[in-house]
């Protein structure tokens, strides 16, 4: 059997406190201090206990190099490998855990991107009882706890030394931004039209051409700027309540502009699955339609490869997808909203994404905006609700 250690891995000496009442009886203290070992391959997806005596050998075993295990055991000791090979972050060739850890490195992460993306996905996380829990936990005013916020604005100069420039007159724009407010209240029980469904869609996501920049490299040109016109971030939808389109999973088309159909849902199980995605923030669940940007990582780090800025890049594709969402949406009288307190481990599953190849980022959503104010929405200009909370 020959073995390499796993391509990108990350090693944590966390620290665990407990209380232990002898340790209080004898020091007046209490907390006992233990130094724990995490390590993290983004190939597994998830933290991995380590011996501290392990340790050593994660930092000697090669992650290119193919040793046979009977070489490694002479070097580091029978029980260190087997319990390493037992972790997967010591790899078998030929086994399971090879061909993930190979599709990672072909993929060209940089590492450090790599860790960072994969350790904070989430999984089943409910945002609401976490809410709960923390305003139980602080037992008073939040901000006395939290304390005063940073100023909106850094001023490096005294207000005489600032150069005043003019505004410019007013136009349509301008009352498309003010009336760019994110919506927590949907009209649920209304359906979307299917014309202004599709609008939206394309305006965000839609190719606008395609260009053919060399023999097999075809590039986009879309609504929104992408890192070398690549545009690796692609829609996956759940339909909730739009005319003309069943309730369930779809992928879009950007150049068909088309739904694929993936999984139909009935209108109960839409609901139950978005309040899943969105971690039970339950305002958002009324929207009719959900769109969920995920990035297709080989597609862009097949240009920028093991590149510092490559990941920043997607993660700034989702933010110009969003705001033209927004834009698209407002145009038309219709409600939007972007969040990036998301289940991705539960998105992968219910459209069935390798988390190796793509994932998501973030939610979208848009739709009709209901007709009482039930949830606060931050509308400082009072381009949706008047000061009373009605509908202007």
């Amino acid at each position: 059997m020959r073995l390499r250690r796993c391509g990108i891995l990350m090693l944590e000496p966390a620290e665990h406190i407990a209380f232990d009442l002898e340790r209080f009886a004898t020091t007046g203290n209490g907390l006992r201090s233990t130094i724990v070992w995490a390590a993290f391959a983004p190939h597994l997806g998830e933290l991995v206990a380590v011996a501290a005596t392990d340790v050593g050998a994660l930092g000697a075993l090669s992650p290119s190099q193919w040793t046979e295990a009977v070489a490694l055991a002479e070097v580091h000791g029978a029980d260190v490998v087997e319990r390493l090979v037992a972790t997967r972050l010591l790899i078998e060739e030929g086994s399971e855990t090879d061909a993930r850890d190979r599709r990672l490195r072909e993929t060209e992460w940089r590492p450090v991107s790599a860790i960072m993306h994969y350790a904070s996905r989430w999984d089943g996380v409910d945002t609401e009882a976490i809410q709960q829990q923390f305003a139980e936990q602080m037992e008073g005013d939040l901000f006395e706890h939290l304390g005063p916020a940073p100023p909106p604005v850094r001023e490096r100069t005294p207000p005489a030394e600032r150069m005043r420039l003019p505004k410019p007159a007013k136009t349509p724009l301008d009352a498309l931004l003010d009336g760019r407010v994110t919506c927590r209240n949907f009209a649920a029980d209304r359906a979307l039209a299917h014309d202004a469904f599709a609008a939206v869609l394309h305006r965000a996501y839609g190719a606008r051409t395609v260009f053919d920049y060399a023999p097999e490299v075809q590039l986009l040109k879309k609504g929104v700027p992408s890192a070398g016109g690549l545009h690796p971030t692609e829609a996956y939808l759940l339909v909730r309540h739009v005319e003309g389109i069943a309730p369930g999973l779809y992928h879009y088309h950007p150049i068909d502009h088309a739904l694929e159909p993936i999984r139909m849902l009935d209108a109960d199980e839409a609901s139950a699955l978005v309040r899943r995605f969105v971690g039970a923030q339950a305002y958002l669940v009324g929207a009719q339609a959900f769109v969920i940007p995920v990035s297709r990582f080989r597609r862009n780090f097949w240009k920028y490869r093991n590149h510092a800025k490559a990941y920043r890049a997607l993660i700034l594709d989702i933010g110009h997808l969003s705001q033209t969402t927004y834009l698209a949406a407002t145009e038309l009288g219709l409600a939007a909203f972007i969040t990036a307190a998301v289940n991705e481990v539960d998105i992968e599953r219910a459209f069935g994404l390798d988390p190796l190849d793509e994932g998501p980022l973030a939610v979208t959503g848009f739709g009709i905006r209901g007709d009482a104010l039930d949830e606060i929405e931050f509308d400082p200009l009072h381009a949706v609700w008047d000061a009373t909370g009605q509908r202007v």
